[in-house]
């Protein structure tokens, strides 16, 4: 891990649990810049480039949904982390759909709280915004592709028919892994584990239906559907695995 302190954004129009969340990201090594409205807070967060972002959903003016699509537009690759008193599980569809990472529902236990957010420290920070980061011991993996998706570990970019697709980190994790183990079925716990860096971590019901709402959203921005994969198959009541075709040099170039 580096020397220096990574900075984080926290976005929360509420004193008492900004102040919370700012004392918990500080504890786990990181700069704090606080912002009590999205607007400031989508400025702050293009201005620093933190490494890690809390977004409250309910703010006056423009909520924590817009305020994370904004993010997103501003082609930001910050680890978003939504934070919310909804418990329906159609606002956590809604966070994944705008680019956030993870979905915390209030109220929230501090420790584990800290805990998921030392795990999404861990990944490596890209210098382009827009996609994910992965654990250092997969950093130098070779570049793998075919059927006209093309996925590079070292540059972090990820192509279909030439076309560079604009992912989140968790989506350029989750079809990385997938696509890497080809023909392996990866369950959807797996998944959970891998999106959040934690090999051990206890997984929920909630987890594993986050997962499938990240794996639409990827089907989505590779242009495909589950009625219709190119390269990512449901295996039913399991999880997902890769669609591959004879690799050939041309499908690396």
């Amino acid at each position: 891990m580096n020397t220096t302190h990574e900075t984080a954004v926290v976005i929360d129009d509420d004193n008492d649990v900004r102040s919370l969340l700012a004392e918990i990201l500080r504890s786990a090594g990181f700069d704090v810049i606080e912002a009590d409205n999205g607007i400031d807070g989508i400025a702050a967060v293009l201005a620093h480039n933190p490494a890690i972002t809390t977004l409250d959903v309910n703010m006056p003016g423009i909520d924590g949904f817009e305020t994370a699509r904004r993010i997103r537009a501003g082609n930001s690759g910050t680890y978003i982390v939504l934070i919310t008193a909804l418990t329906d599980e159609a606002d956590s569809v809604l966070g994944f759909s705008v680019g956030a990472d993870d979905v915390v529902v209030k109220p929230f236990r501090a420790r584990e709280l800290r805990a998921r957010l030392l795990a999404a420290q861990r990944r490596t920070v890209l210098p382009n915004g827009g996609e994910t980061a992965t654990p250092p011991s997969q950093s130098t993996a070779p570049a793998t592709g075919w059927n006209g998706l093309h996925i590079d570990r070292q540059t972090r970019t990820a192509t279909v028919d030439g076309q560079p697709i604009v992912l989140t980190r968790t989506e350029f994790d989750l079809l990385a892994t997938i696509i890497e183990t080809e023909r392996e079925v990866r369950t959807k716990a797996d998944l959970v584990r891998v999106a959040h860096a934690v090999p051990d971590m206890r997984v929920s019901v909630a987890d594993e239906r986050a997962i499938e709402t990240h794996i639409t959203n990827l089907r989505r921005k590779l242009g495909e559907s589950a009625a219709e994969p190119r390269f990512i198959e449901t295996v039913r009541g399991v999880g997902y695995r890769a669609i591959i075709e004879p690799l050939t040099p041309e499908s690396l170039q």
